[in-house]
C-alpha cells in the first residue's frame, strides 16, 4: 500500500495544525516559597503590615543580610502561606502569633504584590493556586503522642525500608492507640522524641518505640506527601506540622487587678540540669484574682498579653505585666509541659490556641509591627496603636483637635508624606497617652503643651473613634499592655522586628 508523502507548498503554507506555531500563554502567577531560619536570640528581619488600601498580609521593610533578605523574601511580597497553613482570608492577629511563636524556622509561600493584585482583579482562587504549588495530593505531616496501652501496647508495627538507611515505615492496630492518636496505616516515620529517625538505626528506633517510657511522640507523613516535600526541596519538620493528642496543652489566664493586687510572684530561677534561666510564677494567694484565673504555683511563664518572654530580662516582664492597667493576660505551662516540649525541640506555644477574651475582646499582639485597617464588620476588634514619631524641622506633622470646653484630643489633620503618616497616625484618632502618661481626661491646651514639651521621640497611644467607643461600652481598658504597633514604628522605639 502507498502512502501519500506530505509535499510542502510554499503558496499553500502549513495545513498541519500539529505544526502550526504559536505564541506561548502567559504563565499566570507564581508564588515564591520562602524558608527562613534564624539563630538565637535573632529575628527573622521584616515587618508584615495590613496597610491603608492594600489588599492582603503585606511584607515590608526587609532587613539588609537578614534571614529573610536571604530566604528571598522581598518588600511588597503579600503571604498566602505560614508554614504551609493558607493564611490570606485570616485574621491578622492570627498571622502574627503563627509567625511569633513558630520558633527558629519559618516557612513564607508569598506572592509578588503586582500578582497578587493582579490576582484579586480576576478573582482568581488563591487557595487553589497555593494548593497546586505544594500538590492536590500533600498534606502536612502531623506530630501524634501515642500513649502506650497495658493491652496494646502502642498499637504499631515498625518495619525498614529494604536498602534504604534509616527509612521506617509503621503499620498501625485497627482502632489502636496509634491510630486513635492521628498515625495512619503506612506512614513514613520522620521524627520520634524529638530525634530525626533517619539518624537513628532500625534496633534503636525499635528500643525506643516498646521499651521507653508511657508515651511516645512521632513526626509522622504519608509517601505521597513526602514526595512533594522532597519536591520542593523542603525539610519535614515539626513546624510544619498537624497536632494530633498532644499533651501538656499551655493555658492563657486573664487576670482582674484585685484590692491587694494580682495575688502571686514572678520570680527568676534556674531549672536543672542545665541551669537555664526561667521566670516562674510563685506563692499565688488564696482566693486571690491569680488563683481564681487558675494559676498554681511552679508554672512558667511563657507570655504577657499575648508577647513570649522567653527571651526578655525580668525586669521588662515586671514593667509589661504593670503597663496592663487593671487587666492582663499570663500564658503559662507546667514544668511537666515544658520538659515535653523541650524533648521534642519544640516552643510550647507553636500549637497555642490564639486568645480571645469574653465579649469579643481584644486579640493581644505585640512583638511585632502591624498597621490595621480599621474594624472590619462584626467579627473584627478595636486595636490601639502605639505610634512613635521624630520630631522633624517643621514638626511631627499633624494637627491636634479638640472640643471646647470638653477634655480629650483627637488628630484632626495628618500631613501627607511626613513623620506623623509614616508612623501609622489617621485622622480622626482619639488620642489616649502621650509618652505614657494618659491624657483623656486632659483639657486641650495641655495636652498640646504636653506634646511640645517632649524630647523626640514623642509616644502617641491612639485608636480609631469607632474602636474606643467600643472599649468604652465594654468596659474594656486602652493600655499598651494590648497595643498592636503601628506601621511605621521608629528603629529608636521598642518595638522588634520579625
Amino acid at each position: 500500500m502507498e502512502v501519500a508523502r506530505f509535499k510542502f507548498n510554499p503558496r499553500e503554507g502549513i495545513d498541519n495544525p500539529a505544526l502550526v506555531i504559536s505564541d506561548d500563554p502567559e504563565p499566570g502567577p507564581l508564588p515564591r516559597l520562602c524558608h527562613l531560619k534564624r539563630g538565637e536570640g535573632q529575628s527573622f528581619g521584616f515587618y508584615l503590615r495590613m496597610e491603608k488600601g492594600q489588599r492582603g498580609h503585606v511584607v515590608r521593610q526587609v532587613e539588609p543580610w537578614g534571614p529573610a533578605e536571604l530566604s528571598g523574601l522581598r518588600d511588597g511580597d503579600r503571604v498566602l502561606e505560614v508554614n504551609e497553613e493558607y493564611v490570606d482570608n485570616m485574621e491578622f492577629p492570627r498571622v502574627v502569633r503563627k509567625i511569633q511563636y513558630c520558633g527558629v524556622h519559618l516557612f513564607l509561600l508569598v506572592l509578588r504584590g503586582e500578582d497578587y493584585e493582579q490576582a484579586m482583579s480576576t478573582c482568581q482562587d488563591l487557595q487553589a493556586l497555593a494548593r497546586a504549588h505544594r500538590g492536590e495530593d500533600c498534606s502536612r505531616p502531623r506530630l501524634c503522642h501515642v500513649p502506650r496501652h497495658p493491652d496494646q501496647g502502642l498499637g504499631i508495627t515498625l518495619t525498614a525500608l529494604e536498602g534504604q538507611k534509616g527509612q521506617y515505615i509503621l503499620s498501625t492496630l485497627p482502632d489502636g492507640p496509634a491510630e486513635k492518636a492521628g498515625v495512619c496505616n503506612g506512614d513514613k516515620l520522620v521524627w520520634v522524641n524529638g530525634v530525626m529517625a533517619s539518624t537513628l538505626t532500625f534496633s534503636h528506633v525499635n528500643k525506643i518505640v516498646k521499651k521507653i517510657g508511657d508515651s511516645v511522640t512521632f513526626l509522622v507523613i504519608d509517601r505521597d506527601s513526602e514526595y512533594s516535600y522532597i519536591r520542593r526541596k523542603m525539610p519535614i519538620l515539626p513546624v510544619l506540622s498537624q497536632k494530633h493528642n498532644l499533651l501538656h496543652r499551655p493555658k492563657t489566664m486573664r487576670l482582674i487587678y484585685g484590692s491587694d493586687g494580682y495575688g502571686f510572684l514572678l520570680r527568676q530561677e534556674k531549672l536543672p540540669p542545665t541551669e537555664l534561666v526561667a521566670h516562674l510564677l510563685r506563692e499565688v494567694d488564696a482566693g486571690s484574682p491569680a488563683e481564681k484565673a487558675g494559676m498554681t504555683d511552679g508554672e512558667l511563664l511563657l507570655a504577657v498579653n499575648g508577647e513570649e518572654t522567653e527571651s526578655m530580662e525580668h525586669e521588662d516582664i515586671v514593667k509589661r505585666i504593670r503597663m496592663s492597667g487593671q487587666r492582663v493576660s499570663l500564658t503559662s505551662i507546667s514544668m511537666s509541659g515544658r520538659d515535653f516540649y523541650r524533648q521534642l525541640g519544640i516552643t510550647p506555644l507553636m500549637f497555642h490556641d490564639d486568645y480571645i477574651p469574653d465579649k469579643g475582646g481584644l486579640r493581644t499582639v505585640s512583638h511585632f509591627t502591624e498597621h490595621r485597617n480599621g474594624l472590619h464588620g462584626d467579627k473584627s476588634v478595636p486595636c490601639p496603636r502605639l505610634c512613635v514619631l521624630d520630631r522633624q524641622d517643621t514638626g511631627f506633622g499633624f494637627h491636634l483637635g479638640g472640643i471646647q470646653d470638653e477634655p480629650g484630643a483627637f488628630i484632626s489633620q495628618v500631613v501627607p508624606g511626613g513623620t506623623a503618616q509614616g508612623a501609622g497616625l489617621w485622622e480622626g484618632d482619639v488620642l489616649v497617652e502621650v509618652n505614657g502618661q494618659n491624657v483623656e481626661d486632659k483639657y486641650f491646651e495641655n495636652v498640646v503643651a504636653l506634646i511640645k514639651s517632649s524630647v523626640s521621640p514623642v509616644r502617641l497611644l491612639v485608636v480609631e473613634r469607632k474602636g474606643y467607643e467600643w472599649l468604652r461600652q465594654n468596659e474594656q481598658p486602652v493600655s499598651p499592655g494590648l497595643v498592636i504597633y503601628s506601621s511605621q514604628v521608629s528603629r529608636r522605639s521598642s518595638d522588634v522586628f520579625l
